[in-house]
C-alpha cells in the first residue's frame, strides 16, 4: 500500500526539527509516513537528533538533493561523487532508505542544445558510480527528469528509463515529478508507464507548485494513472513555500506559493487524500 509523504519545503527552507514538532499533530492527522529531507547542506543536519525525532514518531525519511552548479560530473566525475558522499553518509545516518533527486546535475543547468551522445555516457557513468557509492551505505539512488528549463540532461520517464537501463544498477530508481511531468510527458500515464519497473518515487507538486488543488494540473488522472500502473510506493506532497537559497534561483521561485503557508498542509493535503479516494488509490 501506497505511503504519503511531506517534502519539508512546505515547513520550512531547511531541515529544522522544532519547526516539524510544530507541525506534528497535523502530520498524524493527514497519515503522513514519510518526510523528505533536502541534504543541500549535510553539515546542516544533526544526524542523532534527526534520527531520533523520526524513530520517535514513527515517521520514515527520505533524503533529496540536486548538484551544485561548480560540478560537472561529465568532466569531472570525482568531484560530484565527492560532493556526494556526505550527503549519502547523512542519509543513512538519519535512517533514509535512499538518496534521490538530480543526483545526476546541476538544476538550472542547460547546453543550449540537445543532449549529446557524449553527454548520456557520461551522465551514465556517473549514475553507475555514485550507484555503486551509494550501495556501500546500504541505499538507494533516484534519478529525477526535470524540466527543459533546468536541464537538457533528462527530461521525461522515458529519459530516466533509458539511463537506468544503461547504468545497469540494480539500486537505481526514476523520480517522478507531476511539476516536471505536466511540461514534458504527453500525459501522466504515459510517463508513469514510460518508466517501467524503475519508478520508484513520486513527488506530487501542483503546476504552480502551490498546494494541491490551487493550480491546473488534474488530480484525478495522476491518481488514475497511478492506479493503472500500480504504484504502490511512496507519493510526496513538494510545494516549496520556503525555499533552501543555495537552490532558490535554479528554481526560479521569486516569492512564496501560498499566500498564506499553512494552506500546503492544511488544505493541500485533505485535497490529496480525497482525490486519491474518488481513484481507490489506498494510502496505508
Amino acid at each position: 500500500m501506497a505511503k504519503l509523504g511531506l517534502h519539508t519545503f512546505a515547513v520550512a527552507p531547511k531541515w529544522d526539527i522544532p519547526a516539524m514538532r510544530a507541525v506534528l499533530d497535523k502530520l498524524i492527522e493527514h497519515k503522513v509516513r514519510v518526510l523528505e529531507i533536502p541534504l543541500l547542506d549535510p553539515a546542516e543536519i544533526d544526524v542523532a537528533a534527526t534520527r531520533a525525532f523520526l524513530e520517535e514518531t514513527g515517521i520514515a525519511p527520505v533524503c533529496s538533493l540536486g548538484l551544485p552548479p561548480s560540478i560537472d560530473v561529465i568532466s569531472d566525475p570525482e568531484s560530484g561523487l565527492a560532493f556526494l558522499e556526505p550527503a549519502f553518509k547523512v542519509a543513512a545516518g538519519v535512517g533514509a532508505f535512499a538518496l534521490a533527486g538530480v543526483t545526476y546535475g546541476t538544476i538550472g543547468k542547460t547546453s543550449g542544445a540537445p543532449r549529446t551522445q557524449s553527454e548520456f555516457d557520461g551522465t551514465t557513468r556517473f549514475i553507475a558510480q555514485a550507484a555503486a557509492r551509494a550501495k556501500t551505505y546500504g541505499l538507494k539512488l533516484g534519478v529525477e527528469p526535470c524540466n527543459r528549463y533546468e536541464t537538457h540532461i533528462m527530461n521525461t520517464g522515458a529519459d530516466g528509463r533509458a539511463f537506468c537501463e544503461a547504468a545497469d544498477a540494480d539500486n537505481v530508481f526514476i523520480h517522478l515529478d507531476t511539476y516536471h511531468m505536466n511540461i514534458e510527458e504527453r500525459s501522466f500515464a504515459s510517463g508513469f508507464r514510460d518508466c517501467g519497473a524503475f519508478l520508484g518515487y513520486v513527488h506530487l507538486s501542483e503546476s504552480n507548485r502551490a498546494a494541491p488543488g490551487n493550480g491546473t494540473l488534474n488530480w484525478a488522472e495522476i491518481y488514475k494513472a497511478l492506479v493503472e500502473v500500480g504504484f504502490d510506493g511512496i507519493t510526496t506532497l513538494e510545494s516549496i513555500n520556503h525555499v533552501h537559497p543555495a537552490i532558490a534561483s535554479a528554481l526560479a521561485i521569486w516569492h512564496p506559493v501560498e499566500c498564506e503557508p499553512n494552506d500546503v498542509i492544511d488544505r493541500g493535503m485533505p485535497f490529496l487524500h480525497r482525490t486519491a479516494n474518488a481513484a481507490n488509490f489506498s494510502y496505508d
